[in-house]
């Protein structure tokens, strides 16, 4: 078991900074060696790297346009249908593409499709049960292999298949059936009225180069994705770099994409890499924090990229036992702890939010209340009080008293846990992450004041974030406490539906399908999510997902800390470039309009 140091609250920032200052000297003084770059071709000198302040190197000595882009994630795997990190949508949208995308006001555009289907230009029917697409034509896959209609079909067939391992398919399991009436018309028929089919076929999966649905989990294709974007993979070197070289079959060329080349550049932590975009090793720094603004404001060499994002860091609370696989009856099966509603009370009495926002992110963003904290969506959820008394008020109501006097309460009389089981719980969340290690030491000492211990074991975001083939502990439902951020899109009941109906909880019997980790079982909740999901109407799909929203709130599956911005560096040399908070495919949604001088 991991042995954990709780730092006093006024050393934490002492601490942390020492930290980066020594990190700077390391990098900037004793010239540690930089990632080694993808081999250049034959016949082609590398560039060499830029000295520290300058704009990094834009091209090889060819004249390639070549982008590196830093991220502290590496993806587990590219495909759509398996795939449950950020890094991963990131990463993958400069091969994927779907029939339609998101920009960065929200609106619907076509991409593999002609236009955005609605009523008015009639491709979808007055009841909203049939959706027709018209395909671009003359469009083909990086392997040169033509895209129909056939491929659509293909992505569905795939989704609904019960031995595929898919991690969601909600939109996919309310189509009846797809008829391709040529190669470049697909008939989406729905079973009921779906709201958000827009948000269906954001991807698609080409027939010819993947495999039987049955065998998902082991297409090469998970790894080796074929797409019709601008840019295809050339190699992936893990722990090390992605390395992406345009797409010669992509229907912009010979305009776009501007890049030739675009390496993704794996680096330890997110601290790294603001040293790296700062001496110019990287062109891009994905996801930084509001806290991490000052720092580059006024820099003339790096632009600071932000929009306010629908992203909320958060505690992802088990309320099953963790010591079995994926159960899907935690009713009957209760977390020995976490089950009583009592204890997770105390847990959110117990935690300062607004504190952690002042003290970590110099007051930038909010507090935390509910799933849908942007958009039309948006649920009306008070602040939670923070009240130390109360938290440990509950915990003796619930049987959670220290009578050996070591500062941890133990149980008697509780309702789950054995006589005498101490209040410990394993406190998870990505390494690599400075923001969330200071959150988890503060919480910590928050926790250690009502009496309730958090532990540490932080995993890499491959690992926390993997799929239920490769045995993750969130999908298999053996954690206590996770801490990440997770977000909405434009129409929010992917999210709703994936994370809180009481049927998308992995399983065994599911094959992983659904995000419901806290295994949280609740009918009103569920009953108006899929009111949300049923009716055209935008006003009663907000109401119901207000009840859904007052119901987390009252039943704590999730506890929300605080909101997130959308925040990324740039060297001032890339052009092109826009933040979208909405796009399936994160920041490399327009990645065919990136430039580099």
């Amino acid at each position: 078991m991991k042995e954990v140091v709780i730092v006093n609250k006024v050393n934490i920032r002492l601490l942390v900074a020492a930290a980066a200052t020594l990190l700077l000297l390391v990098l900037a003084g004793c010239s540690a060696p930089a990632q080694q770059a993808a081999p250049a071709e034959q016949g082609e000198q590398a560039a060499p790297a830029s000295a520290e302040g300058s704009a990094p190197a834009a091209q090889t000595a060819s004249g390639e346009k070549v982008l590196i882009l830093g991220l502290y994630q590496e993806p587990e795997l590219l495909n759509p249908l398996i795939r449950t990190q950020t890094a991963a949508n990131l990463v993958a949208g400069f091969v994927e593409e779907g029939l339609v995308d998101v920009d960065p006001d929200g609106e619907y555009y076509p991409v593999l499709a002609k236009e955005v289907p609605s009523v008015e230009n009639g491709l979808v029917s007055e009841d909203g049960l049939t959706v027709r697409y018209n395909l671009l034509e003359d469009v083909v896959w990086s392997d040169g292999e033509p895209f129909t209609c056939d491929d659509v079909l293909f992505t569905w067939e795939v989704a609904v298949n019960p031995d595929s391992g898919a991690v969601n398919t909600t939109g996919f399991d309310k189509i009846a059936s797809i008829t391709c009436e040529d190669d470049h018309t697909a008939v989406v028929q729905f079973s009921e009225f779906y709201a958000p089919f827009k948000d269906i076929f954001t991807f698609v999966l080409p027939r010819h180069a993947t495999g039987d649905p049955a065998q998902m989990q082991e297409w090469e294709f998970n790894w080796n994705p074929i797409g019709t974007g601008p840019f295809k993979l050339e190699s992936w070197t893990s722990g090390d770099s992605l390395v992406f070289v345009a797409n010669e079959n992509y229907r912009g060329q010979p305009d776009k994409p501007h890049l030739d080349k675009l390496i993704v550049r794996i680096i330890p932590s997110r601290e790294v890499g603001k040293a790296l975009i700062t001496s110019g090793e990287i062109h891009f720094l994905w996801d930084l924090t509001e806290a991490d603004v000052p720092e580059f404001r006024d820099n003339p060499d790096i632009t600071v990229n932000s929009a306010p994002g629908p992203g909320t860091e958060r505690l992802v609370l088990n309320l099953a036992d963790p010591t079995l696989d994926a159960t899907d009856d935690p009713l009957n099966n209760p977390h020995p702890l976490l089950g009583d509603l009592r204890v997770r009370q105390a847990i959110q009495y117990g935690i300062d939010k607004q504190f952690i926002v002042d003290e970590l992110l110099y007051g930038a963003t909010t507090v935390g209340v509910s799933e849908l904290s942007l958009g039309w969506a948006k649920c009306d959820i008070p602040p939670s009080e923070y009240n130390p008394d109360k938290a440990r008020a509950l915990l003796e109501e619930a049987g959670f008293i220290d009578q050996d006097g070591d500062g941890i309460r133990e149980c008697h009389g509780c309702l789950y846990a054995e006589e005498g089981t101490p209040l410990r719980l394993k406190y998870q969340t990505t390494s690599g992450n400075q923001l969330r290690e200071e959150s988890q030491q503060l919480i910590l000492e928050m926790m250690a004041d009502i009496g309730i211990e958090f532990y540490i074991e932080n995993v890499p975001s491959s690992e926390l974030f993997g799929s239920w083939a490769s045995g993750a502990f969130r999908k298999h439902g053996q954690f206590d406490v996770l801490m990440y951020t997770t977000s909405d899109s434009i129409d929010p009941h992917s999210q709703m539906d994936g994370y809180f109906h009481k049927d998308k909880m992995p399983t065994e019997a599911n094959g992983g399908n659904g995000f419901n980790y806290s295994r949280w079982v609740n009918d009103i909740a569920s009953e108006a999510i899929d009111r949300a999901g049923a009716s055209p109407d935008p006003a009663v799909r907000k109401e119901n997902y207000q009840i859904a929203c007052e119901q987390i709130a009252a039943e704590l599956p999730h506890i929300y800390l605080y909101d997130r911005a959308e925040i990324h560096l740039t060297r001032s040399n890339v052009k092109g470039y826009q933040v979208n908070v909405w796009s399936p495919h994160d920041q490399s949604w327009n990645a065919a309009d990136w430039d580099i001088e």
